[in-house]
């Protein structure tokens, strides 16, 4: 009888022992699949932080912001028109005009003539309020 309980004693605790290590090996188990689990969350928020960075880099870098496209059509303003009221505004001269757009100087004021008479102005400082008022072109930020 001594015996048997001594077997059983022995067998309880061995069966405590490898139970207790049973829990202790998924224990691990779980923390290490936490762990990898974690790692690949993190992985994937760093991606899609790097994405999203990449595409805000991209669009400033390498398109026109369309906010800032403007159409001169509603008035027959050409695209070429347009770009030179930008020039004027940005205080270029006739020949810098002309310059800037690879054209002859006289091409550049036939241009600045066009506009004039399309906006309805005579002075190259009315053609500018009148292309910001009808946004035509930016408005200087300040």
């Amino acid at each position: 009888m001594k015996r048997l309980q001594k077997l059983n004693r022995i067998y309880w605790i061995y069966g405590g022992v490898m139970g207790l290590l049973m829990v202790l090996l998924q224990v691990i188990h779980y923390k290490a699949m936490v762990r990898d689990i974690q790692m690949e969350l993190f992985g994937g928020i760093i991606g899609l932080l790097f994405l999203v960075f990449g595409i805000w880099l991209g669009m400033k870098l390498f398109n026109k912001n369309t906010s800032e496209k403007y159409d001169g059509s509603k008035l027959g303003l050409s695209k070429r028109e347009v770009e030179v009221l930008e020039l004027l505004a940005q205080g270029f001269s006739n020949q810098e005009v002309a310059d800037k757009l690879f054209v002859s100087l006289n091409t550049a004021k036939t241009h600045i003539s066009n506009i004039y008479t399309k906006l309805n102005v005579k002075r190259r400082t009315q053609a500018i309020q009148k292309a910001r008022d009808l946004a035509l072109i930016p408005t200087p930020k300040g």
